[in-house]
């Protein structure tokens, strides 16, 4: 898990600087601290709308928005690294082989979705919405996104409880995403039981499982971090050569990192966790303690000025 983890987020950072900008998802403004709101609202009006179509029986449905969701993130991550291999010219090879991509990842995790085919795509869904949204919100709203997603995960986790259930529904569909990890040879997500039943049993989960929005929701502070403060100096520090906005990107993820090793320990009780105010706590403090030192500042624009 921990091996997946980085890989998605390295290859956010990798994608980002590939994206040209009419991918951002709020137009050009990307310093508007209004802009996760709208983002936070478009969560819970999803998720909410989820789970009422779960409770009427309308899975098929889900499966449907979900798979949707996967191949069109799919498509839009491979289309820049495919514009890597082909030349403006051939601008349509990139596209039809992007296009190719997704409908056979998509049908694959529609007729066969094990584990190893949920992770794969797993790793590409989640870099490409963080690579997007990383671009699309600046350090700030970054910040206050990981901030307030932090407090929703832990309402939905320990107090409504409400995104076990949603984890079921996902669980149910067998959709991707999540990431999943065996912990014994032979494990079939295809034959995985219920998460609330297996809770209740007290049985022993054959897997460790982790949301996609687990990795993603920390990873924006990374990429924005990454892309949007050399936006914000004239002047970009290096240290040891390495330019500033990386540094403070990778230290970000290290203290993202440091979050989730805190979070194994106590998902080894075998209960449900929420993971986001451990990992966005760590991306935030890992953000803050590196950008003060190597910019001198926080690196935050609001209303046109840098902070």
């Amino acid at each position: 898990m921990f091996l997946l983890f980085i890989v998605s987020v390295l290859v956010a950072m990798a994608v980002a600087g590939l994206l040209p900008d009419y991918y951002r998802a709020f137009g050009e403004d990307v310093d508007d601290p209004t802009n996760p709101l709208l983002y936070i609202g478009m969560v819970l009006l999803f998720t909410a709308f989820i789970l009422y179509i779960a409770r009427k029986g309308m899975q098929r449905l889900i499966q449907a928005i979900i798979l949707f969701a996967v191949g069109m993130t799919m498509y839009y991550v491979m289309r820049p690294i495919l514009w890597l291999v082909f030349s403006n010219e051939e601008y349509w090879a990139s596209e039809i082989i992007s296009i190719q991509v997704a409908v056979v990842l998509t049908y694959a995790l529609y007729r066969f979705p094990e584990w190893y085919v949920i992770d794969s795509t797993g790793i590409l869904v989640a870099a490409g919405a963080a690579s997007i949204f990383g671009i699309s919100l600046g350090t700030l709203p970054a910040i206050i996104l990981l901030a307030v997603l932090a407090v929703y995960d832990a309402i939905a986790v320990y107090r409504t409880k409400h995104m076990v259930d949603l984890a079921d529904s996902v669980m149910d569909l067998r959709l991707p995403i999540l990431l999943v990890v065996p912990k014994k040879k032979g494990y079939s997500f295809m034959q995985q039981a219920r998460l609330k039943e297996q809770l209740e049993s007290g049985e022993e989960r054959e897997a460790m499982f982790m949301g996609l929005g687990d990795v993603i929701i920390p990873s924006v502070l990374v990429v924005s971090a990454l892309v949007n403060l050399p936006r914000y100096f004239e002047d970009v520090p290096t240290v040891l050569g390495v330019p500033g906005n990386l540094v403070v990107a990778l230290c970000s993820l290290a203290g993202t990192l440091v979050g989730y090793w805190v979070l194994m320990y106590f998902v080894a009780s075998g209960r449900p966790q929420a993971g986001l105010p451990l990992l966005n706590s760590g991306a935030i403090a890992g953000y803050m303690l590196s950008v003060l030192p190597i910019f001198g500042h926080v690196g935050i624009s609001l209303f046109g000025t840098v902070y």
